[in-house]
């Protein structure tokens, strides 16, 4: 059975739009959404520096472009079940069918405009914390006024608050913990500090009329899967402000029985996280388009 994700924010890099607007009919396809979203998404996702891409109104709607593309080029493939991490749900409601192309890239325009307004109202940030025990590091984080805003299995937990906050995380880091990494992220998401929004993007889900997952769709929320698309666009709305809880979408993973993992474009992260956390499912992240033929090969052994 093969999972196919999407990344969230933060995988994002200089130039990795490029080699994929080399594909048949890919670079159509960008300006036409650049076109509806009014973001020139092969500028950002060729030419743009590292600064310009971390803006969060231009890397969401890069990366749910990103992801469709690379996906698209895989063929026609029925995965056994989709997710995607923060903003990469958005990506994986178009995997399932639940938004088309230019409703997810209109959302996503949306969420990232929005999302950067709240952000700019104080300064904050995310840090990823490698290693420790997960009870001892939330206990640590809530004791500096932080949030586990992504628990993400593997080791992994990203705390999100202000930057004076992390600052003293990286001071006092919880027992167990190796290193804190701050992320290329521009703003504490997933916690209290994105409520503004979550209105602004309610306002922008009721212009959208999903359709219900054609595949297993499993949710950030708490790693359910969830059969209705109503219930799948609520929950991305609600999801800008509460944690992402990858490690449970990797739990449901197990119990659905995956072998396969494929992470669309820019992927990397969470095929990472699931060769430590899913022994025995294989990866292959995709990040540029050599990595189709192999691929493709794991999609029939495994879909």
């Amino acid at each position: 059975m093969l999972v196919l994700v999407a990344p969230g924010q933060g995988a994002q890099t200089p130039g990795f739009l490029t080699p994929w607007l080399e594909l048949p009919g890919a670079a159509d396809r960008v300006a036409a959404w650049s076109d509806a979203i009014g973001l020139d998404l092969a500028h950002y996702g060729t030419q743009a520096d590292a600064d310009a891409i971390r803006d969060t109104a231009v890397a969401q709607p890069l990366l749910v472009a990103a992801g469709i593309l690379s996906a698209a080029a895989l063929g026609d493939i029925t995965p056994g079940a989709v997710a995607g991490h923060s903003v990469g749900e958005i990506t994986a409601a178009t995997f399932a069918g639940v938004l088309d192309d230019t409703a997810a890239l209109t959302l996503v325009r949306k969420r990232g405009l929005a999302m950067a307004e709240a952000a700019a109202v104080t300064a904050t940030g995310m840090s990823a914390l490698l290693g420790g025990e997960p009870e001892v590091s939330i206990a640590h984080l809530e004791k500096l006024g932080l949030t586990p805003a992504n628990v993400n299995g593997a080791g992994q937990i990203v705390a999100a608050g202000t930057l004076e906050q992390l600052a003293a995380l990286e001071a006092d880091k919880p027992e167990g913990v190796r290193r804190v990494v701050a992320l290329k992220v521009a703003g504490a998401f997933h916690t209290h500090h994105m409520a503004p929004a979550v209105d602004a993007l309610a306002k922008a889900a009721e212009a959208l009329t999903p359709a219900d997952p054609k595949v297993t769709y499993v949710s950030n929320k708490d790693g359910r899967t969830v059969a209705g698309g109503a219930e799948v666009l609520e929950r991305l709305v609600g999801q800008v402000a509460n944690p992402v809880r990858w490690d449970l979408c990797m739990e449901t993973f197990k119990e659905l029985g995956v072998t396969a993992l494929i992470e669309a474009c820019p992927g990397g992260t969470l095929t990472g996280l699931a060769k430590r956390a899913l022994p025995g499912v294989q990866t292959l992240a995709l990040k540029t388009p050599d990595d189709l033929d192999a691929a493709r090969e794991l999609i029939a052994e495994h879909a």
